[in-house]
C-alpha cells in the first residue's frame, strides 16, 4: 500500500538507444542467457555470461564502456542486476524487453 518492501525498478534502455551506444563504442552488452540460446542468435559483439554462473566480480573489463545486461525478455537480466546491486557492482542497466525487443526492432543479429 505504501511501497514498503517494493524494490526500485532497474534502469532500462530501449533497443535503438543501445544500438546507438554500441555504434558509438559507448557500451558493452553482457548477455545472461544460457549458451545454447546465445548461440542461436545474439546482439553483435555481446559477451555471454549465463545467469547460471553469473558473478558480478568476475565480469570482463568493459574498457571504460557502460555495461548493459541482456536476456530473452528482461527477467533474467533483472535478476543479474539484483546480484550486481548486492555486490555493489557499478552495473545498473538492462535492455528493456531483452533480445526479443532487439529482434522486433529489426536490429542486427549475430549467430
Amino acid at each position: 500500500m505504501f511501497g514498503f518492501g517494493s524494490k526500485p525498478a532497474h534502469a532500462e534502455i530501449g533497443p535503438h538507444e543501445l544500438d546507438a551506444m554500441l555504434r558509438d563504442g559507448a557500451a558493452t552488452v553482457i548477455d545472461v542467457r544460457e549458451v545454447d540460446e546465445f548461440a542461436a542468435g545474439h546482439i553483435p559483439g555481446a559477451i555471454n555470461v549465463p545467469l547460471s554462473r553469473f558473478d558480478p566480480a568476475a565480469l570482463p573489463d568493459a574498457g571504460g564502456r557502460r555495461r548493459i545486461l541482456n536476456c530473452a525478455g528482461g527477467k533474467r537480466s533483472a535478476m543479474a542486476l539484483d546480484r550486481c546491486a548486492t555486490a555493489q557492482a557499478a552495473i545498473d542497466t538492462h535492455l528493456a524487453g531483452g533480445f526479443g525487443a532487439w529482434k522486433a526492432a529489426g536490429l542486427p543479429v549475430e549467430r
